[in-house]
């Protein structure tokens, strides 16, 4: 019995040692996870610190880019208001200069109309002219006529 009980006790030293070998593995891995979550900790924290930055930055970006928009907008709008001004002042030049020339072509048409006017008097005066020196003519036979 004593031979068991020296057996059991080897034994249950090797169990102790191996009981004690794993707790002390145990503790390692236990201590290797806490420094990898440390680890994890610190990546995600710097993670979270970039990924921030990178968003103000990104605002930054945005922001600057909307002011451009705007002001991109501002002088489109500045533009077309300016075309707007020289179309319409462009556009009351053409009337004023289509006022004009047809005021100059009713003003000529007028003059054509006179002139026509003045050509048919000429010729009427000279039709006038050829029958009044016809009756002259005429007369100055009769009073030859007459006198002989």
């Amino acid at each position: 019995m004593k031979t068991i009980l020296t057996l059991t006790n080897k034994r249950l030293d090797d169990v102790n040692l191996h009981l004690a070998d794993q707790s002390r593995r145990i503790d390692e891995t236990n201590k290797r996870i806490d420094e990898t979550n440390k680890r994890i900790d610190a990546v995600r924290d710097e993670l979270v610190q970039r990924i921030d930055e990178t968003n103000k930055r990104i605002d930054g970006v945005r922001d600057e880019l909307v002011q451009r928009i705007d002001e991109t907008n501002k002088r489109i709008d500045a533009v077309r208001d300016e075309l707007v001004q020289r179309i319409d002042e462009t556009n009351k030049r053409i009337d004023g200069v289509r006022d004009e020339l047809v005021k100059r072509i009713d003003e000529t048409n007028k003059r054509m109309d006179r002139l026509y006017d003045v050509v048919v008097r000429r010729e009427e005066h000279a039709q006038s002219s050829q029958r009044l020196n016809a009756v002259e003519r005429d007369m100055a036979e009769l009073k030859r006529r007459i006198a002989a």
